[in-house]
């Protein structure tokens, strides 16, 4: 039953033993008890599939930008697992830094990059910016070094 994991193999055990001691007189008299408890743990963890019916939607309001997936197919496959899972998926960025095996870091730049990347191919800007902006979608603002201001300003 290991081969379940701890909390299926406990419930396939529990399963196997609560056969066993309501048939009793049968399974003492069978050849392999064991086998048969092994067997009876084994069918009744077993998952099955539960088949999913969904309703089409009475709306016709469309829920999802039309040209979003040829704008994620033309990302770099590594920026677009990181957009897909962090944004389409709602992981955190340590999550998907784990499943991308990157650093955190990494994660947000793929996703900033990608993010950039899409809003460049759907032509559209980001919320509250001017989307004729010099500098990339994206990019962080210039920082000023406080080294190299004057004394006058």
């Amino acid at each position: 039953m290991a081969a379940y994991g701890v909390d299926r193999g406990r419930e396939a055990t529990a399963e196997a033993l609560a056969a066993g001691w309501e048939h009793w007189e049968q399974v003492r008299q069978m050849g392999n008890p064991l086998g048969y408890c092994y067997r009876v743990g084994q069918s009744r963890t077993r998952h099955h599939k539960v088949r999913v019916f969904y309703s089409v939607a009475d709306d016709t309001e469309q829920r999802v930008e039309p040209r979003l997936p040829e704008a994620l197919a033309s990302l770099p496959e590594r920026q677009r697992v990181a957009v897909v899972l962090s944004c389409g998926y709602g992981l955190p960025v340590s999550e998907v830094a784990e499943l991308m095996r990157s650093r955190p870091s990494t994660v947000q730049t793929h996703v900033a990059r990608g993010l950039a990347g899409l809003r460049r191919s759907l032509k559209v800007g980001e919320p509250g910016r001017s989307t004729h902006s010099s500098r990339s979608i994206g990019a962080p603002a210039a920082v000023e070094d406080p080294r190299e201001r004057t004394i006058d300003g």
